[in-house]
């Protein structure tokens, strides 16, 4: 046994597939007394501790009394240059843009300014129980230098790019069509592939780019293997139909990224709150994914996402916070408001359902299901460390729980940063609650 294998003793829970596809009981792996055995960084073992305790002798073990380890959580949108105006009052997609998003992203231009917001930004995502996000920059080359090199020094699987926009935006967040596709191809032979980290062609959303901009985009999302695309689809009914204006000749708003190539395999769609029939049909059979982000979209204003009928489209859908139009980092935090979007719907989510949207689900939809997003024999070992007792009230919620759906729903709904103890990457403790 290699001197780097180390075990972790808990209950452990972790997604084996959609709930929605195999029911809810063949769904998941839970081990009231489990072990995760960690080696290189990998997952070498998981399953219930009086078994690997005897295969494992001799390893050292570390224990957690009254906690719960699950695999780390998986942000499929995130804005990186925005935790500077989280929770500010007052406006819907449009003016929040240009009241709040445009002059905090400005910033972005100083590299030092950038490089702070980065240590804060990850310090949040880790203190959270998140090891990987798709993460939007800012228009500035700098911002994903920024990003990339402070997710580097901490060996994490983050996916980021440089946002594009010619347009509609102010001058001094504008590139070029040319320049966009120029800087960023050079942050894709800098980054893409370095460590753990992924480019993401980032336009920010069909309004804010030309045409060209979005052709440009597209070609280059064919140019190396492994991109991913980012961008915003059909948040607010008032920017559809302001794509509507902007792209008369496009049947819908969806067409218009497809036109310019910007669709498919580890295309990430944030939002899809108003889409019609026909555009989550292309979405499913293109293979591309959307980010249901429901604190922002009830924050702004948006609407309500229709979670099951997306995915009866068969797209493939993660969870996102959407910081800073959301209003919270934590992934549990964000679950229970989906849970009650759904409810709003008419709809339910179950506790399950939701452990599996945060982590393999959120794997699924950036194709790193073969990677992260449960504790499968030689999948990186990213990990949380839930506290049962993390408060007064969770702890004598939890106590009153008769069977271990009604304790994970109820730790979901109660939890947030306060209830993560511990926060692993590729088996590195990289975040501890004091």
């Amino acid at each position: 046994m290699s001197h780097t294998t180390q075990a972790y003793r808990a209950a452990i829970l972790h997604s084996l597939a959609d709930p929605s596809k195999v029911g809810v009981e063949q769904s998941y792996e839970y081990f009231e007394d489990g072990l995760l055995v960690v080696e290189e960084g990998q997952v070498l073992a998981c399953g219930p501790a009086e078994e690997l305790l005897v295969r494992f002798s001799g390893v050292t073990v570390t224990e957690y009394p009254d906690a719960l380890i699950t695999p780390g959580f998986i942000d499929t949108h995130i804005h990186f240059p925005q935790v500077g105006v989280i929770g500010s009052y007052g406006t819907q997609l449009l003016e929040w843009l240009n009241t709040y998003t445009f002059p905090a992203e400005g910033r972005f231009a100083d590299a030092e300014v950038a490089a702070e917001n980065a240590e804060v930004f990850l310090g949040e995502l880790l203190r959270n129980g998140t090891t990987t996000a798709l993460v939007f920059g800012s228009v500035h080359k700098q911002s994903v230098d920024a990003f990339f090199e402070a997710a580097l020094a901490r060996n994490l699987r983050m996916i980021a790019g440089k946002v594009l926009m010619d347009r509609n935006a102010p001058d001094f967040l504008q590139d070029t069509p040319e320049s966009g596709y120029a800087d960023s191809k050079a942050l894709i032979e800098r980054w893409h592939g370095k460590g753990r980290l992924s480019y993401a062609v980032t336009p920010r959303f069909a309004p804010t780019s030309s045409s060209e901009q979005l052709a440009l985009a597209g070609k280059l999302f064919g140019e190396y293997p492994g991109l991913y695309m980012h961008t915003h689809l059909s948040e607010n009914l008032k920017e559809i139909d302001w794509v509507k204006a902007l792209f008369p000749e496009r049947k819908n708003y969806l067409d218009v990224y497809d036109h310019h190539g910007l669709i498919g395999p580890r295309a990430v769609f944030a939002h899809g709150v108003h889409l019609c029939d026909d555009e989550c049909a292309r979405l499913g059979e293109t293979g591309s994914a959307v980010a249901f982000c429901p604190t922002s979209n009830l924050f702004i204003g948006s609407g309500l996402f229709d979670l099951p009928r997306v995915e009866g489209h068969g797209v493939r859908v993660g969870l996102g916070t959407d910081v800073g139009g959301g209003t919270s980092f934590s992934q549990l935090t964000t679950l229970s408001e989906a849970y009650k979007v759904l409810q709003l719907r008419g709809e339910s989510l179950n506790p399950f359902k939701s452990l599996y949207l945060a982590t393999l689900g959120g794997a699924r939809s950036l194709y790193l299901d073969d990677k992260i997003g449960n504790f499968a024999a030689g999948k990186e070992a990213d990990f949380v460390v839930l506290d049962y007792k993390a408060t007064p009230l969770l702890e004598f919620r939890l106590k009153q729980a008769k069977t271990f759906a009604e304790k994970l729903f109820a730790l979901i709904t109660l939890g947030d940063d306060r209830a993560v103890k511990e926060t692993f990457a590729a088996g590195r403790s990289l975040h501890r609650r004091d």
